[in-house]
């Protein structure tokens, strides 16, 4: 299974101030980590918002709202990808991340085709299937 572990934004990360060297290497060293036990896929840090845009659909037409947007506690800094067995296992995993005080992390199952049964259809299977073989 692989699962999205979200870092939640704060008014520290969204005044653009960037992380310590000490942090830095902390987060290095942990993902070091989920290296080399094999269960990392992907990672990356965001810009604050104020970098950003949103994209609003409503009737077939998209607002774009430039950043920065209000609400930290719904923005999200930066990201894993991860692969485990379980939930439980990721959630065991994160625990030992080096975060500060008042920091959040969401995690989220990702979809995987099979997840969708026969909603998802064999021509659309395969399309998938090829779309991320070309990513490879």
């Amino acid at each position: 299974m692989r699962f999205m572990v979200q870092v939640r934004s704060n008014d520290v990360i969204e005044s653009g101030t960037l992380p310590s060297t000490e942090l830095l290497d902390a987060m290095g060293q942990f993902n070091e980590e989920l290296v080399k036990a094999g269960v990392m896929l992907a990672a990356d840090g965001l810009r604050d918002s104020s970098k950003g845009a949103r994209l609003a659909f409503n009737g077939g037409k998209v607002a774009v709202t430039d950043g920065p947007f209000a609400e930290t506690k719904e923005l999200i800094a930066g990201f894993w990808i991860v692969q485990g067995k379980s939930k439980e296992e990721v959630i065991e995993r994160f625990k030992h991340a080096p975060m500060l005080d008042g920091d959040v992390l969401e995690i989220r199952q990702i979809f995987e085709a099979e997840d969708f049964g026969d909603n998802l259809t064999p021509g659309m299977r395969e399309r998938d299937a090829r779309l991320r073989a070309s990513l490879s």
